[in-house]
């Protein structure tokens, strides 16, 4: 590999030129810009990122340790990370947590040790994280937790109202006359799931009846086995509507429904949460709740990137953004 000196050399410059062309190049005459940008091409020159971080004392990267990357709605969340990442210069790295909370800790302590300008997290659980995120922040590394409402006091915080997206889902469904509703969704560990279903049952009026089918996951697998025990029910003890917890058991539930012949929405409604690109595909398109997944992602980096920049100064102020989620009407429900 050739060296900074060695393009110095050939364009007849000093090496403190040759770095100005490549991070100030307005400060360089243009005919000189010209000549260190030919050696560099002559040369195949590339700058030693690693290096020059070190020489900083801190990294150009943003690290996320995201709760599921088989869930769309990560993948969309992410899209806008990385929006704010390439407007502020910097690399994102991911790492799954798998809904991990051991796997979570380990992928912690890995950029710990690496020393990104900070990192975004979804914690597998609310409460069992906080001792870890505030080793990160005594080291200097900024914090922002993602999709969860829960008081990060060592940082910034994003979410979506989940008890809200409840309660628009109890309000659509009794709107359209059901009055015996299943919600289907797990585990009530995940504060997600809960809010979900505490903002469903806060909307039902006595005399409406709410079937509560735990899952141990949320996806098209159990979504299909949720399905598959509301259509086992006799007609007159199953439910009209499901709310599902996400999309992905949504989808599960319309498949299990059209292969046994069910009508959605005439034999059972289904009215999913997140609103993925799915949703809109599927078979009978999905009612959903919509959350703003990119806006949500690009909030959470530029929160970062704001509080990373004013280390030093102390001027950031850690900010509890909770966006609002809306209702998605589509044949489904």
């Amino acid at each position: 590999m050739s060296s900074i000196k060695e393009v110095a050399r050939l364009a007849g410059v000093s090496v403190g030129t040759v770095s100005n062309v490549l991070n100030r190049p307005e400060v360089v005459a243009p005919d000189t810009r010209r000549r260190v940008r030919a050696a560099i091409a002559q040369l195949g020159y590339v700058r030693n990122g690693p290096a020059r971080q070190l020489r900083a004392g801190r990294s150009r990267t943003i690290g996320v340790v995201a709760l599921d990357l088989s869930n769309p709605f990560f993948i969309d969340v992410l899209r806008g990370v990385e929006t704010a990442a390439q407007q502020a210069d910097v690399t994102v790295m991911v790492l799954n947590s798998n809904k991990d909370a051991a796997r979570e800790a380990v992928l912690l302590e890995t950029f710990e040790e690496q020393r990104p300008l900070g990192v975004l997290i979804t914690p597998v659980n609310d409460s069992g994280v906080e001792e870890r995120l505030r080793r990160l922040a005594g080291r200097g590394i900024p914090v922002v937790v993602f999709d969860s409402s829960a008081p990060h006091v060592h940082g910034c915080s994003v979410a979506v109202d989940d008890v809200l997206g409840g309660r628009l889902a109890g309000l659509h469904l009794r709107e359209r006359g059901h009055r015996h509703i299943a919600f289907a969704g797990g585990p009530f560990g995940v504060r997600q799931v809960r809010e979900r279903h505490d903002g469903l049952a806060a909307v039902l009026e006595p005399g409406d009846t709410l079937t509560v089918i735990p899952l141990p996951d949320l996806t098209i697998a159990t979504g299909r086995a949720a399905g598959k025990e509301i259509a086992g029910l006799p007609p007159g003890e199953r439910p009209t509507a499901v709310f599902c917890a996400n999309d992905l058991v949504a989808i599960g539930v319309l498949q299990e429904m059209t292969q046994r012949g069910l009508r959605v929405p005439g034999d059972l409604a289904i009215l999913g949460y997140d609103d993925i690109g799915f949703a809109a595909a599927a078979a009978v398109p999905l009612s959903s709740i919509r959350q703003p997944r990119e806006q949500l992602g690009h909030t959470a980096a530029q929160l970062l990137l704001d509080e990373a920049g004013h280390l030093a100064e102390h001027e950031h102020e850690h900010r509890q953004v909770i966006f609002q989620p809306d209702l998605v009407e589509r044949a489904s429900t």
